[in-house]
């Protein structure tokens, strides 16, 4: 639900709705008979000694709207509501019998109408506060929803996100094990880039979208921790075209492409190769990213494509459900992965 901000007070449009509409219909009850009595100063007379009645009108309003409608016919149903809504009409109907015999001067007084204008003014209310009440209780039931739908997507993002970090992290681990057992000079490199990817996941990329510059420093980097990794062994190349500057993108949403291949791409491939692109065109945004199988590997990828693609997957339909295209497919002896993107700007986001 939108909100508006005023004089440093921030209101939603329901609240907007409800100070709108309260301003102007009372204004216009209260002050609208005044200004439609003309010269009739009898009717003058009349109204200003029964504006005492007129005020319980309020009351009877919020009663009916605030009250009635979210509480009892929540909990009680409609039988319940229009039991309680009965009450309400009787017990107002009488309180304005009464003020008027009382304040109504002698000589205006036409006791044949009392009964009929005592019922008549309050029913009429009634039916509006009903309309205004059921609008306002659906628009909060609505705002509900949202809440609780948003909420929902909240706690699934956290999670997929929890599980692309620490999966991501145990590869990285892994090559650095490697490296010690094997006394390479680049484990301290390595270290220090694992190091800079870290201080990346756990202080900048925990907000909703990020600066994809960012995102793409944080590729880059994690792209030459495993060149310095493999050295001459896999032939790595990344092309990244187009300026990033000026847009955000959803936190670690390319690099499980780039982990899935260097987890199936490398080892038994023959000739391993890791081609990265990156297009960056306006709000449009093309990743493409392959490697090398054999039917081996193929099928290894069928019975289990990896965490990493399955949350990017499902993060992808939950936040760019209409302007994203993902693809997975295997051409001849690549395995490839493609995902276009609509891309927000920096100030919009």
């Amino acid at each position: 639900m939108s909100v508006v901000k005023i004089f440093n007070y921030h209101i939603s449009t329901d609240q907007m709705f409800r100070l709108v509409f309260h301003f102007v219909f009372w204004t216009v009850w209260i002050f609208f008979p005044i200004i439609n009595a003309g010269d009739n100063e009898d009717f003058r007379r009349f109204y200003w000694a029964i504006f005492p009645v007129v005020l319980t009108n309020i009351p009877l309003f919020l009663l009916n709207s605030a009250w009635l409608i979210p509480k009892v016919f929540r909990r009680r149903g409609l039988p319940g509501y229009l039991v309680a809504l009965f009450i309400l009409i009787a017990a107002f109907s009488l309180l304005h019998l009464v003020m008027k015999q009382w304040l109504i001067p002698p000589d205006l007084v036409r006791r044949k109408w009392d009964i009929f204008w005592a019922v008549v003014p309050v029913v009429f209310l009634t039916a509006i506060s009903t309309g205004y009440g059921f609008i306002v209780y659906l628009l909060r039931q609505e705002k509900a929803r949202q809440d609780e739908q948003q909420e929902r997507l909240q706690s699934e993002l956290s999670f997929l996100r929890s599980q692309i970090s620490p999966h991501f992290i145990f590869n990285v681990l892994n090559s650095i094990v490697y490296l010690i057992r094997s006394k390479s000079p680049q484990a301290e490199p390595v270290t220090i880039k694992l190091s800079e990817l870290m201080r990346y996941m756990l202080y900048e990329s925990g907000g909703s979208q990020v600066p994809l510059d960012k995102e793409v420093e944080y590729l880059k980097n994690y792209v030459e921790l495993q060149r310095i990794r493999f050295e001459e062994d896999v032939d790595i190349r990344i092309d990244i075209e187009g300026s990033p500057n000026s847009h955000v993108i959803e936190p670690m949403l390319m690099i499980p492409f780039v982990e899935n291949a260097f987890k199936h791409g490398v080892g038994l491939i023959p000739e391993p190769v890791i081609d990265i692109s990156l297009k960056i065109n306006g709000k449009g945004l093309g990743f493409s990213v392959k490697n090398k199988i054999t039917p081996e590997t193929a099928e290894e990828k069928d019975s289990n494509s990896g965490i990493g693609l399955r949350n990017v997957r499902r993060r992808l339909e939950l936040l760019y459900p209409e302007n994203h295209h993902f693809e997975i497919k295997e051409n001849g002896e690549w395995f490839v992965v493609n995902l276009n993107l609509h891309l927000n700007d920096k100030s919009s986001s």
